[in-house]
């Protein structure tokens, strides 16, 4: 099919090393080039796009009878040689008068080809066009991309590589060899040292270095590489300063693989100067983010008032940096142009009022290459000689500066015009800070930094900017609550937070704004907190945790901030206690009370929700804590902090066995009512407990009526969690009434809603309810594995109960009673069994109907507000057996199916129901039916 022999390097390169295992992106990169011809392979630097690709292209070879080529672009970076450097790895040599492109075309019309191109990034306009070209052109040809952001062709199909997959390094290991992340690291690791390999000694400390890593490929391989001098525990310890270890010892690694901050540096200089400030800014968030917090923390439009900074406030511009100039430069009729001049003076060769056109000569004459138009046309750079680096794209098209040979699509790619380049054939020249970017000196010493003018980042802005680190793979996009959120990877965030640094108090005012958004949020998320939707807010809180985390320690560590923490760490007091998060609600108010010891509201709160979750581990702590909270806001004359601090102190009497205290404290509550600016969930509690407090005591038609009101508060909010409370006094009550079906009923519907929130406290003490219940029907079975179960979850909050007579004597009946009609024996193996599960197995049994399939009862409210979601028949037959409680490999071998395939099942279900965990498509599923 002609042309001269390819050259050696141009056909696929061969392996040095071995290839991690990556069988999901092989597959489907072979599906995608068999049904489409552009394939482009997305991902962060140095997540193994490259190798990934080869492989790839190994694969299909045998498809296309004239070869498979690469064209390697990593060292390339004028445009204008795109199309040569294609030509040349497929052998071509034309010397006809054609453009390059249409040369190349001509010549590989009628073949049946892939062509590899690697490293587009840098060149992606050429690339798009070399692209197209082909695809047009061709119809044999295909191509396989890779890029760290799209090429944007609407033929084109994205596969997304991602970091490796690493495992919990304080979960299971003992099946470590089938994380590729630490086979990686064990193959490179036995490179420089013969014998290494993963062993029950090392695989936790493996499992963590990778995991600090973040699973990318190259990260990890860099790091191996140290494993000559350091073993994996020092290479844990001094990864703090990861740059400057991680360095690779070979000198044959292209330029850009030399450090991981290369790596990171690389993607940095691709971006433009919006997203670049943005990069910075998102650094001070911790984990995921939705749009809102990106324009909340980036803009400097303020997201409520959309006031603007003052004049003169300093927006941080990225790097690389200059200081600009005073008034903006502009070229004038003198030879050369060296600088940038902002009076027209300082520079020769530059002026800001020239003679006719402003700044601009005329004459024609005066510069060799320059010519106009006609009588009082501005002059123009044309391709004659005189100006090298200028040319044009044809007759009648105006002049403009190239790139020129060889030269690098960075500064000072046009000769004698320093900070000037372009983004391809017929794209303007510009200076290199990005388009539209004002002018600036071509040089500056790295470190200094420049200011955006007033008034900065706007919202739209942010969303620009997004969306652009995103197509270059800066930015993880992924399906989360509440819908898309994005990621920073932990290394380019450390990047990104090292040029914010760089500028005095721009990281601080980064901080503050993220940490006030999440106090707005907070507040918002509390006032609908008693209302429909609590499971959504819930799953988002447990999203937004690290940025909680990230707003609180910025509070408490910054000078004058510790008031704003304690506000933020009582705000989400619903948050600690209701979503399982009591020991670090607890961590957070105790330091922020130390740190706030002023006699403030905020303070009144804090010790009244600190003494509600110590209330859990430590009663007298907590009832210090709750009567400190109650003098203080009778001191402030606050009565809504002062009824909340109140409601503690009755429930520590309630489970401190003061069953008959408890019971005068909660009717006196009751009867009370509502204060002003009392949340309507201490409420409902307050209902709640008197009604525990008359079950427990044998009143259970009063129990009854109790619970009837408060279900009727929360039915006219929509409220769920509190209901779930409500209905757990109702199944208690018809326990002492002796109505078997009707409260196990109550329960169950309890347990739902529970677990639609991750309540582990209320779960713990409906699963008791729930084996107490089954021990009574005599459903001995269930209930010595529902206690097992039950037991377990105590353990993570008190094995002892926190000490309570009455639940310890309810459990001690349970197992009585189960030991009688068992055995001890049988009822050990049973309650073994039962701690055994995990909590979604142990929810999928208990839900269940004895004899019959998960969730067959009747159903009450579903979880997720929408009950139509299309699930497909193959995802609606995975969430019915992760409702039974089915993990990952048992669905996998229940429906004959790889382990991966269940995987990506249970994941595309979590995404299209808005989940975060497998509780809530248990629960989802169950209200269904």
């Amino acid at each position: 099919m002609g042309g001269s022999a390819p050259r050696r390097d141009h056909h696929l390169p061969a392996e040095t090393t071995s290839f991690v295992d990556r069988r999901g992106e092989l597959t489907q990169g072979r599906e995608l080039l068999a049904r489409a011809r552009l394939v482009t392979l997305t991902g962060p630097g140095g997540v193994g796009k490259t190798r990934l690709a080869a492989r790839i292209a190994a694969r299909v070879r045998r498809a296309f009878p004239d070869g498979v080529r690469c064209v390697h672009l990593s060292g390339l970076h004028d445009p204008a040689l795109v199309p040569l450097a294609a030509a040349d790895a497929l052998g071509l040599h034309d010397r006809s008068a054609q453009p390059p492109l249409v040369a190349l075309v001509e010549q590989v019309r009628d073949r049946r080809l892939l062509l590899v191109v690697d490293n587009c990034e840098h060149l992606a306009g050429a690339c798009a066009q070399l692209a197209a070209a082909l695809l047009h052109g061709t119809e044999g040809v295909r191509i396989l991309a890779t890029s760290r952001h799209r090429l944007g062709l609407t033929e084109e199909h994205l596969l997304e590589v991602r970091p490796l997959p690493v495992p919990d390094p304080d979960g299971d290991l003992s099946a470590a060899q089938g994380y590729p992340a630490l086979t990686l690291f064990a193959d490179r690791a036995a490179a420089v040292v013969p014998g290494f390999r993963l062993t029950p000694a090392n695989r936790a400390s493996v499992a963590r270095l990778c995991h600090r890593l973040d699973g990318l490929p190259l990260a990890i391989e860099l790091a191996a590489v140290r494993m000559r001098v350091l073993d994996v525990d020092q290479l844990l310890d001094r990864l703090d300063d990861r740059y400057r270890f991680l360095t690779t010892g070979s000198p044959a690694a292209l330029p850009r693989h030399q450090t991981l901050r290369a790596a990171v540096a690389w993607s940095h200089d691709l971006c433009t100067l919006p997203e670049q400030t943005v990069w910075a800014r998102l650094s001070v968030l911790a984990g995921s983010f939705d749009l809102e917090t990106a324009e909340a923390v980036c803009a400097d439009t303020a997201p409520d008032d959309g006031t603007r900074p003052p004049e003169g406030a300093g927006q941080l511009l990225a790097l690389p940096p200059a200081a600009p100039p005073e008034l903006p430069g502009r070229p004038t009729d003198g030879p050369g142009v060296p600088g940038w001049s902002t009076d027209g003076r300082a520079l020769p060769g530059w002026s800001t009022d020239g003679p006719g056109v402003p700044g601009w000569s005329t004459d024609g004459r005066a510069l060799p290459g320059w010519s106009t138009d006609g009588p009082g046309a501005p002059a123009r750079p044309t391709d004659g000689p005189g100006v090298p680096g200028w040319s044009t794209d044809g007759p009648g098209a105006p002049a403009r500066p190239t790139d020129g040979p060889a030269l690098p699509d960075r500064p000072n790619a046009v000769p004698g015009v320093p900070g000037w380049s372009t983004d391809g054939p017929g794209a303007p020249a510009r200076p290199t800070d990005g388009p539209g970017a004002p002018a600036r000196p071509a040089a500056a010493p790295v470190g200094a930094l420049t200011l955006l003018p007033p008034p900065g980042l706007r919202r739209d802005d942010v969303l620009e900017a997004v969306a652009g680190l995103v197509d270059k793979s800066v930015l993880c996009r992924e399906t989360g609550p509440g819908g898309v959120r994005y990621r920073l990877l932990d290394t380019l965030r450390q990047y990104g937070l090292e040029q914010l640094r760089r500028d005095t108090g721009q990281e601080e005012a980064a901080r503050r704004r993220q940490r006030d958004w999440m106090a707005r949020r907070a507040e918002q998320y509390e006032r609908g907190w008693f209302g429909p939707g609590q499971p959504e807010t819930a799953a988002l809180l447990r999203a937004d945790q690290d940025n909680l985390r990230a707003a609180l320690d910025f509070s408490l560590t910054a000078p004058g901030e510790a008031l704003a923490g304690l506000r933020l760490a009582g705000t989400l007091w619903f948050h600690w206690h209701a979503c399982g998060a009591s020991r670090e609600g607890l961590y957070w108010l105790d330091r922020a009370l130390a740190a706030a010891p002023a006699p403030t509201r905020e303070r009144a709160r804090g010790l009244w929700v600190a003494g509600l979750l110590a209330a859990a581990r430590d009663f007298p702590r907590g009832r210090r804590h709750a009567a400190d909270a109650l003098a203080l806001a009778h001191a402030l004359g606050d009565t809504a902090e002062a009824a909340h601090a109140e409601y503690v102190i009755g429930v520590i009497r309630l489970f401190g066995d003061d069953l008959p205290g408890a019971l005068r404290h909660f009717e006196a509550t009751v009867a009370r009512g509502p204060v002003p600016g009392q949340h309507l969930s201490l409420v409902g509690l307050d209902q709640v407990e008197l009604a525990c407090a008359l079950g427990f005591l044998g009143e259970a038609e009063r129990a009854v009526e109790v619970c009837e009101q408060a279900l009727r508060l929360c039915e006219r909010h929509g409220e769920q969690w509190v209901r779930s409370y409500v209905l757990r006094m109702l199944a208690l009550a018809h326990t002492v009434l002796g109505d078997w079906p009707r409260a196990q009923r109550h329960a169950r519907e309890a347990l739902r809603l529970k677990l639609a929130v991750h309540d582990v406290i209320g779960i713990a003490l409906t699963l008791d309810l729930l084996a107490s219940i089954a021990a009574r029907r005599g459903t001995s079975e269930d209930a010595a594995l529902l206690l097992g179960g039950a037991d377990r979850v105590w353990a993570d909050i008190d094995t002892g109960r926190w000490g309570s007579h009455t639940l310890n004597s309810v459990r001690r009946d349970s197992e009585e009673r189960a030991v009688l009609a068992l055995g001890r024996e049988v009822f050990e193996r049973l309650h073994r069994r039962g701690g055994a599960l995990g909590l979604r197995e142990l929810a999928g049994h208990a839900l269940q109907e004895p004899g019959r399939p998960p969730g067959a009862e009747a159903a009450g409210p579903p979880p997720h507000e929408d009950a139509t979601v299309p699930l497909t028949r193959r995802e609606t037959e995975v969430a019915r057996l992760v409702a039974e409680g089915l993990a990952n490999q048992q669905i996998a071998d229940r429906l004959v199916i790889a382990r991966r395939t269940a995987e990506g099942h249970v994941e595309r279900i979590l995404g299209k129901l808005g989940f975060s965990n497998r509780s809530q498509i248990a629960a989802w599923m169950t209200a269904q039916r």
